[in-house]
């Protein structure tokens, strides 16, 4: 395994559970604890984790963003889960607009039985996995490629996606929280999901269970503003409340 690599899954590792053992990382790795220190070292100076005695603990860093490579990794189950309750929502015939998360990618994969649909994303890793599909009517919102990232974004983007009207869009979120909304991590994305949920008759937010009462950087919208929230396991008694409340569909 490549240092990058293993650097990369300890991040995912930091991601799921919140802090790693240098010796544990050792034995599942078989490298030194020495190396392991190395990787801590070089992901505490790059922002992306903390460098504590005998380990680190995840960056409680609002507006950092995990390299796309790491974030597929990070509760991959989780998304599977809510990717085929998405993909039971889309029909033969149907418009929609996918963002460039992972779970969007999953969905992707689900839907590829679907008919006739027309589909606009800003993900690169959604346009190489329909490169082959015929059929569909696949459009790309062009765009500026966002660093770190497959993800296309800027004013572009954002306009390319207002020039259009589609039945159903997916974005997913950093965070959910009664008080705060919808949030993510920098204002680049959330621009984007601005413009994709305000092209769509009926807006989907995909978010796995380890994301509900997390505040991320920049608000999104509110929960009301959203028709229906896909997740992967039963919420609180008090969440389920909420989404009623505020007039929002809930599937899990």
């Amino acid at each position: 395994m490549l240092a990058i690599e293993r650097r990369n899954a300890i991040l995912a590792k930091l991601a799921t559970d919140g802090k790693v053992i240098v010796s544990d990382l050792s034995a599942q790795f078989n490298v030194t604890e020495e190396t392991i220190r190395r990787d801590l070292e070089k992901l505490d100076k790059e922002g992306l984790a903390k460098k504590t005695y005998g380990g680190a603990i995840v960056l409680d860093s609002h507006g950092a963003d995990l390299p796309f490579n790491v974030r597929k990794r990070v509760n991959a189950n989780l998304k599977e889960t809510i990717a085929q309750k998405i993909a039971d929502l889309i029909c033969d015939g149907d418009s929609i607009i996918l963002d460039a998360s992972t779970t969007a990618i999953g969905v992707t994969k689900y839907i590829k039985n679907r008919e006739n649909l027309t589909l606009i994303t800003n993900s690169v890793e959604i346009l190489l996995e329909l490169s082959d599909k015929s059929g569909w009517n696949i459009l790309s919102t062009g765009g500026t490629l966002k660093n770190g990232s497959l993800a296309l974004v800027g004013a572009s983007a954002e306009q390319m996606i207002r020039d259009y009207h589609v039945h159903i869009a997916v974005c997913s979120s950093k965070g959910i929280d009664m008080n705060m909304g919808i949030s993510d991590s920098n204002e680049e994305d959330v621009c984007m999901k601005k413009a994709i949920f305000s092209a769509a008759d009926r807006k989907i937010l995909a978010i796995d269970s380890t994301k509900f009462n997390r505040r991320s950087f920049v608000k999104v919208f509110s929960v009301s503003d959203v028709d229906t929230v896909v997740t992967d396991e039963k919420p609180s008694d008090e969440w389920i409340e909420f989404f009623e409340k505020n007039q929002v569909e809930l599937i899990y």
